[in-house]
């Protein structure tokens, strides 16, 4: 007689929902495949996640390239480990111009939590998305969340401004930054106020970090005074000083990560900006919903002749839009 554990694991994606929920890493990595590639599944699957997807705490790490974000990732992970959290991890790579997969450079970077069986790694590829996110990466952060991870910690490629997208996904944004980062911050300072909870000062040891710190606490001083400025809670982001190679100020800025929690769930604004998440998810799925079937009944003929018409210049776009939107089924194809 077969073993149980000798079977081959089911594919089903139910099957897998129920093995993710009772802890299975093995049905978690294949859930998170069929998200990157859009299965037919995937609303099912996270309908059946959803009242387990809201309880993990979000941390996103972004910055320019060469800041040591991985690392940075890697020791905050090491603490809260030794904190006795289990920890999920998206790094969200740039894809490989011949497979199209992820450069796995962050995993190598966290080989020293392979084995950790509190700690799960994902590599994903931006697949030509821009600001820095794979498409899926909402979803796999739900995905971690419901599989039992109090923390998920998201890296992001470091490609400047496109990627403060981030601040959409997760609760805190940290913006790690080093010395030579000089005219990255000019490049993306407007957005990086806005997008930045806790600016993180890595490689502190090199000449030039105490210019960018005090650079960067002026403009944290004057964002956090200004009438524009984001006032939702309050919080004047903190500027603080790090060697992550060596593990130096790491602990002060997990406090900070921690403080700044504890900000947004007292001021009740953690629960809104979710909730505002979710609505604009909502907003984005009729978007993509929309598109499809309109790409759809774009090859029916009333259709083309209308986008041949606009093509031959006998028709102007807004007058064909004007006649096609009328023709667009709502209906469920």
């Amino acid at each position: 007689m077969t073993a149980p554990d000798a079977r081959p694991p089911s594919r089903d994606p139910q099957a897998l929902v129920e093995r993710v929920l009772r802890g299975d890493r093995l049905a978690l990595a294949r859930l998170i495949t069929l998200v990157e590639n859009r299965s037919p599944a995937v609303p099912e699957i996270m309908k059946a996640l959803h009242p387990r997807s809201r309880d993990a705490y979000v941390v996103g790490v972004t910055g320019p390239p060469g800041a040591g974000k991985s690392t940075l990732v890697d020791r905050l992970t090491a603490h809260l480990r030794a904190a006795g959290d289990s920890v999920g991890i998206v790094a969200v790579d740039p894809s490989s111009p011949f497979t199209g997969g992820a450069v796995l450079g962050d995993r190598i970077r966290m080989q020293a939590h392979a084995l950790d069986p509190g700690v799960f790694i994902r590599s994903m590829a931006t697949r030509g998305s821009v600001g820095g996110l794979a498409r899926a990466t909402g979803e796999v952060i739900r995905l971690l969340a419901a599989a039992g991870h109090p923390w998920v910690l998201v890296e992001t490629v470091g490609v400047g401004q496109t990627e403060l997208d981030v601040m959409q996904l997760v609760d805190t944004t940290v913006v790690v930054l080093v010395p030579e980062s000089g005219d990255a911050v000019q490049t993306m300072k407007a957005g990086l106020m806005e997008a930045a909870d806790i600016f993180a000062v890595n490689k502190a040891d090199r000449t030039g970090a105490p210019g960018l710190m005090a650079e960067l606490r002026f403009a944290a001083h004057l964002h956090h005074a200004s009438p524009t400025s984001r006032k939702d809670v309050d919080w004047e982001v903190p500027v603080l000083s790090l060697q992550a190679q060596h593990d130096v100020g790491v602990t002060e800025l997990l406090a900070e990560i921690r403080r700044h929690r504890a900000a947004l769930e007292a001021s009740g604004v953690l629960a809104s900006r979710r909730g505002e998440r979710l609505a604009a998810e909502v907003e984005t799925l009729l978007t993509d919903e929309f598109r499809a079937r309109l790409h759809r009944q774009a090859r029916d003929e009333p259709f083309r002749a209308i986008l041949d018409a606009v093509a031959a210049g006998h028709l102007d776009p807004y007058t064909a839009a004007a006649r096609l939107l009328p023709m667009i089924s709502l209906e469920p194809s």
